[in-house]
């Protein structure tokens, strides 16, 4: 199994950095719990944020320009040049101990975004698809904390994560619909629990390791891990390719549950990585709509 190095590219001290995002030349991401939208530029190592009213789970771009964010339980639409949220939706208005945490588009620029209860109570979100006019169907129920997604490049397979199952599953996925069936484990985790997943040009998926101080690089199709990237980090929470040519990878972590001596024993808890992992991943799916 081969061994990659993370090294810190923003010390910014999130208490939960998640959701990172290449879009622009840009390194978009969230702190989820400082209900913070952050960017950073890495040729100018500069990192701006925009305080948001809620915490807000993700970021993710819009083919029309702005992006889709999740904020609380709402999903809504952000213009960072105003910093104008406008609201679209709140789908569990009935829960709300319930807010939006990662998500991600398919290739036809429909947005797939999870909730889970904010006291991480088990089996009380769900995983949605909002289609390009903004409709919304859910399409699994039961879900505790809805996590990691990914697409296989033939688009006939989607990976999914559910943090408390140590799995990432996959389902036989409908591209002309947006419907998944069939949902099967491919790859088990022993001792962390999977958080925010990418994949790279060769199908492999890297799966951000929370409790396992790393990103772990599967095979999905034989659950055979390939590669580590360490990070000095215990809280590892999210992942995606960036740079010129797709082919570093940037790597979200949290400061959340660590007191003052594991602050002191983890002083980048919180910081942005990035890793030279040698194989590129794919570009940013930005929302349709």
């Amino acid at each position: 199994m081969k061994l990659v190095a993370a090294e810190c590219a923003l010390r910014a001290g999130a208490v939960l950095g998640e959701g990172p995002v290449w879009h622009d030349r840009k390194l978009w991401w969230v702190d989820i719990e400082s209900w913070r939208v952050h960017c950073y530029d890495p040729p100018q190592n500069h990192d701006e944020s925009w305080l948001l009213d809620d915490r807000v789970s993700f970021v993710i771009p819009t083919s029309r320009g702005g992006f889709i964010i999740g904020l609380g339980g709402a999903l809504a639409r952000f213009e960072p040049a105003s910093g104008k949220v406008t609201p679209i939706a709140t789908p569990e208005a009935d829960l709300p101990g319930n807010r939006f945490n990662d998500a991600k588009c398919d290739s036809s620029g429909r947005l797939l975004a999870g909730t889970m209860s904010i006291a991480e109570a088990p089996g009380c979100g769900s995983l949605y698809r909002m289609d390009t006019s903004c409709q919304i169907e859910r399409l699994i129920e039961g879900v505790s904390i809805s996590n990691g997604l990914a697409w296989a490049s033939d688009d006939r397979t989607m990976y999914y994560i559910d943090s408390p199952t140590r799995r990432v599953d996959a389902f036989d996925f409908d591209p002309l619909h947006g419907t998944l069936t069939n949902r099967l484990p491919v790859v088990e985790i022993q001792d962390a629990f999977p958080d925010g997943m990418s994949i790279d040009a060769e199908g492999n998926l890297w799966v951000a390791l929370w409790g396992g101080w790393g990103v772990a690089c599967f095979d999905p199709r034989t659950g055979k891990q390939l590669a580590k990237v360490e990070v000095p980090v215990e809280a590892v929470t999210s992942c995606c390719f960036g740079g010129p040519e797709l082919t570093d990878l940037y790597i979200t972590s949290a400061s959340r549950d660590l007191d003052a001596e594991g602050k002191r024993q983890q002083p980048l808890a919180g910081s942005v990585f990035r890793a030279h992992v040698g194989i590129a991943g794919l570009p940013t799916q930005a929302f349709a709509g």
